[in-house]
């Protein structure tokens, strides 16, 4: 009898201990996720990054972009969200800080960026310009100082 009732038992205890060994999981359509690249073709991967929520002064996620740049995180409250990523490139590191507003359904409101990002082509357009008219003017400025010092070099004689 008491056998038995052992037999019986067994695989109720095998089972409980291997349910206790088990890693489960849910699927859920929530998050949100930034991208981060250098050009559109251009991603950031593996680049390491920090996610601080609202008032938080030790990061609530950081890690590594995946191989398209991409960062994910699910939030646990409303606010203002910030993701700071460090990348590193051919040209050494760059930075990029993204602040994301998140509302009280816990999903995206907005999203800012800084003002040399949003314009980016704009400065480096003027850059260019700058560049230019900085060439022509020492230019100018070389080819008078020389036509002066030739001119007193004539007055001289």
């Amino acid at each position: 009898m008491r056998i038995v009732l052992i037999i019986m038992l067994l695989p109720l205890m095998v089972v409980s201990w291997a349910e206790a060994h088990s890693v489960e999981y849910r699927v859920e359509n929530r998050g949100i996720s930034a991208r981060f690249f250098f050009l559109p073709n251009d991603p950031a991967s593996y680049s390491g990054y920090e996610i601080f929520g609202p008032g938080d002064e030790v990061s609530y996620q950081k890690g590594r972009t995946d191989k398209n740049g991409v960062v994910s995180f699910l939030p646990d409250r409303p606010g203002k969200w910030t993701i700071k990523v460090v990348a590193e490139s051919e040209h050494g590191g760059h930075a990029a800080n993204v602040q994301i507003d998140v509302k009280e359904g816990l999903l995206m409101e907005s999203f800012s960026k800084p003002l040399v990002a949003s314009y980016a082509k704009f400065f480096v357009g003027a850059g260019i310009l700058l560049g230019v008219f900085g060439i022509w003017a020492l230019w100018n400025a070389r080819k008078a100082l020389q036509l002066r010092t030739h001119t007193n070099s004539l007055s001289n004689d």
